[in-house]
């Protein structure tokens, strides 16, 4: 199945330096990608020939965008005052059917507000929730949302990401009633906040495949397919796991060139090192999705290297080749009857 994946090609710590050469490798992986690269036509048609790709062809399109959203500007400049930045004209091109998906490494701010002003949430939905896969040691993921879009939710807004998460889980991984689990400072019923207990009375109700509290190391134990928590939670756990993967890659670094011997052991046990580093990288896991839209937009880590932004966008092919967005509708149909369109993306 071909996909068309618009690429917000000036967003980013590091801008065109990835995004382009990382557009280039994913061509070459992906024979039925077309990538629609947008941000300033000259800029990308010379990043293309430093990266070795081809002109701007069939499968590497250039639309240009003469303004760009900067990683310090505040979400209303860049919805307001940047309408042709490439984070706008990326979603637009969603919006208008010419991609099926984009991906931008930019100011999430910018990007939740300009996606849900222009692509509008599906209804039944009040807000999107950025969902992200962290490995397990199943050998498996665990779908976590939400991680940064809405530091303050209410318990029926955990009941929606719930339900969004149960539908990526289904839609990529193909698991049929995917467990959920809320995480709580403790698994007792007792526990938490009052926003926490109120969610935990609407998921047993729900219909979903509730299995209860779970904890933060419940993350890493695959105890539960999806894990649902407001994004102020959630992206600081996102965050203390990143960074924690990262100290032990560093420990362990440090500790086999210690010395010769330590050095000579690093070479026997090397294969084993190479395994374990690409189970603990991150940036194989990059690419969160912005779930709740009548769109598929994914968000690359700021910071993301070239291989770290070929997973987002290989993430975008997936969940439009899986028709995220029809088996999103669907799973939150039940929130749907008798509800009233929730009063989200108005005019600016």
């Amino acid at each position: 199945m071909t996909v068309r994946i618009a690429i917000d090609c000036m967003g980013g710590d590091r801008g065109l330096a990835v995004t382009v050469p990382a557009a280039v490798r994913y061509v070459a992986e992906d024979p039925d990608a077309v990538l629609v690269l947008v941000g300033r036509s000259q800029d990308i048609t010379a990043a293309l020939k430093r990266a070795g790709g081809e002109a701007p062809g069939s499968r590497l399109q250039v639309v240009h965008a003469e303004q760009a959203v900067l990683m310090d500007d505040p979400p209303a400049l860049a919805l307001r005052g940047k309408r042709e930045s490439s984070m706008r004209i990326a979603v637009d091109l969603v919006k208008n059917g010419q991609a099926d998906a984009c991906v931008s490494a930019g100011n999430t701010g910018a990007l939740m507000a300009i996606a849900r002003f222009v692509l509008k949430t599906l209804k039944g939905i009040d807000r999107p929730a950025i969902a992200h896969l962290l490995p397990n040691q199943k050998a498996g993921f665990t779908t976590v949302l939400d991680l940064g879009a809405n530091v303050d939710c209410s318990a029926e807004q955990l009941l929606q990401f719930a339900m969004l998460g149960c539908a990526l889980v289904s839609a990529l991984q193909g698991t049929q009633q995917p467990s959920v689990g809320l995480l709580n400072v403790g698994e007792e019923a007792i526990k938490g906040n009052e926003v926490v207990k109120r969610a935990a009375e609407l998921l047993r109700a729900s219909g979903l495949n509730f299995y209860g509290n779970v904890e933060g190391d419940d993350i890493f134990r695959g105890t539960t397919d999806v894990i649902v928590c407001d994004g102020f939670v959630g992206n600081v756990a996102l965050k203390a796991s990143e960074g924690l993967a990262q100290m032990v890659a560093q420990f362990a670094r440090e500790e086999f060139t210690r010395n010769l011997l330590a050095r000579l052991s690093a070479l026997a046990a090397l294969p084993v090192l190479r395994r374990f580093r690409h189970r603990v990288d991150h940036r194989r896991h990059n690419g969160a999705c912005l779930l709740g839209l009548r769109g598929i937009v994914i968000k690359s880590h700021g910071s993301a290297d070239l291989l770290a932004f070929g997973f987002a966008i290989r993430r975008a092919a997936e969940a439009a080749r899986h028709d995220l967005v029809k088996r999103t509708k669907a799973a939150v149909a039940p929130l749907v009857a008798g509800c009233p369109t929730p009063a989200s993306a108005t005019a600016l």
